[in-house]
């Protein structure tokens, strides 16, 4: 893996794919027409990129172990995603992906943090003090804190079952949606 320059963890925000960025679904998406962004999400992921901040995807793909997608299909929707953002003059940096399902026993699939110490190490972080970890479920933000990456939880996806659920880690920030997120970063520089 190639490590890019070490950079300042407080502008470094990781965030879940599926109910942050672009709709859920319980029976999975599966196909690029399935992949629809959150309104507000693709801009609000240009915005951060344009304000300095490195974004990065760490998104559980279970849906490749269950044979209901193939790495084509997942790559094409991460495209579209990219191109989305690039249009709006932003960039994501790296996207990680768990291909694996619940049984299969890795160390990648979240509430594990596989995907974040990968990004903590593409950076030369040796964990994610200061960086924020954007998710709709306590495992996505479990993940994020078992590198100490401050917890962010959006009310999209499952996030409002997740508030409901009171699963989520304490200390965590809460928000709409990843606009609202963004607009917190922005009053607060």
């Amino acid at each position: 893996m190639i490590q890019l320059t070490q950079i300042d963890p407080r502008k470094l925000i990781i965030l879940d794919r599926d109910g942050v960025i672009n709709e859920d679904s319980d029976a999975y998406v599966k196909s690029l027409d399935e992949w629809i962004p959150i309104p507000g999400s693709i801009e609000a992921i240009a915005d951060l990129s344009k304000a300095g901040y490195i974004l990065c995807v760490a998104t559980n793909q279970s849906g490749l172990a269950r044979n209901y997608f193939d790495e084509s299909t997942l790559h094409a929707m991460h495209e579209k995603l990219t191109d989305l953002v690039s249009e709006k003059g932003g960039v994501i940096h790296t996207i990680e992906y768990c291909p694996h399902g619940p049984d299969d026993q890795c160390g990648c699939r979240k509430p594990l943090p596989g995907m974040f110490k990968k990004i903590a190490n593409l950076f030369g972080l040796s964990d994610l003090s200061g960086s924020y970890t954007v998710g709709d479920s306590a495992r996505d933000l479990v993940a994020g804190g078992e590198l100490n990456s401050q917890p962010i939880l959006v009310k999209t996806g499952k996030g409002l079952k997740t508030i409901a659920a009171e699963t989520y880690p304490t200390g965590t920030l809460i928000f709409d949606d990843l606009s609202a997120f963004a607009e917190h970063l922005r009053l607060k520089a």
